[in-house]
């Protein structure tokens, strides 16, 4: 017997009004329903003992009230019953509390937020089932890259790190805060392709993470080796200089990897939520990530769409691709 179950439509509601905050038709849902949580497995159907997890961001109107629960409303085709069906499930608490203040992790202006919040998917669907669990680490990750004049992330050698616009720039503390955790001894990787076969231990490259207090943990990871400057046990003040960018680890090219996290593991941890201080906005790249990654793979300049008058933000997160400048370089 086919135990095919077709999910024809999907609505997020408020818990308290019932009213539709996202609904997602057949192809929407096609494009979000990971089957087995497994990035690259999506469909709009699940099958006999199949499980799938929809990957959902939910936006407000600017000032509208932020809902305490979350209901998930499915319909569809239930194949073995012949029948449609409806049904609500996984009334969902939504946590309102204050999130993490970052001061800026980088020095100057042109760096590009690369597969950020919200719809990217390298990291917003980077799920692991690990120790029989799943975790989500990367969840609100940031890749930073950096442009030059002339919105190239690389000029000349596009297998030398050296090329890459970022590569060598001072690493900083966003927080005050204990390190514990840190790693030096990696080699950078040659840019152009992830290394095969890279065990999971390495994943992060030389890597920094700082205890910043209320249960959040920041990781830098994909750092210059022999350049970390800090140790497990120290103490770091927001502003300092703890390692410079590399191409350590699972990466394809010279980048500041940054998140959030709810444990010390890079890996054995779930993300959360923060903001960064402040921060100017000066273009974003709205050709989307095919163009970012054709930039980074031929040194072709980004197609960037200025912000005239550059935007002033405070106590947000960049979205996907902006290019976001913190403040005078030395």
């Amino acid at each position: 017997m086919d135990g095919r179950f077709d999910v024809k439509r999907l609505a997020v509601l408020d818990g308290s009004s019932g009213r539709p905050l996202l609904v997602l038709d057949r192809g929407a849902i096609g494009q979000r329903l990971s089957l087995g949580g497994r990035r690259g497995s999506e469909a709009a159907s699940l099958g006999a003992s199949q499980f799938g997890v929809v990957f959902l961001h939910v936006g407000l109107d600017p000032g509208a009230r932020i809902p305490a629960t979350l209901i998930h409303e499915i319909d569809g085709f239930a194949e073995p019953l012949k029948t449609d069906l409806s049904m609500q499930i996984a009334e969902t608490p939504v946590i309102d509390e204050p999130l993490p203040v970052l001061a800026a992790p980088l020095r100057g202006g042109g760096y590009v937020a690369g597969d950020g919040c919200c719809d990217s998917i390298r990291h917003v669907r980077a799920l692991l089932p690990l120790n029989g669990a799943f975790r989500l680490a990367q969840r609100f990750a940031i890749d930073w890259e950096r442009i030059d004049g002339e919105n190239r992330i690389v000029r000349g050698d596009l297998k030398d790190v050296r090329s890459y616009r970022i590569y060598g720039e001072p690493v900083l503390a966003v927080a005050d805060g204990a390190v514990v955790g840190a790693r030096d001894d990696l080699p950078d990787q040659v840019p152009g392709a992830l290394p095969p076969n890279l065990p999971i231990a390495e994943a992060d490259g030389n890597f920094v993470v700082i205890d910043i207090g209320g249960g959040a943990f920041v990781l830098y990871a994909h750092l210059r080796p022999g350049r970390v400057r800090v140790r497990v046990g120290e103490r770091v003040r927001r502003g300092e200089p703890i390692g410079e960018v590399g191409n350590s680890g699972n990466s394809q090219a010279p980048h500041l990897h940054l998140h959030v996290m709810d444990h010390a593991s890079g890996l054995l941890a779930n993300g959360l939520p923060y903001v960064f201080e402040s921060y100017t906005i000066s273009a974003s790249d709205e050709a989307g990530t095919a163009d970012f990654d054709r930039a980074e793979a031929t040194g072709s300049p980004l197609t960037l769409t200025p912000r005239s008058p550059p935007l002033a933000v405070r106590h947000a997160l960049p979205l996907d691709l902006s290019v976001v400048d913190w403040g005078s370089s030395p």
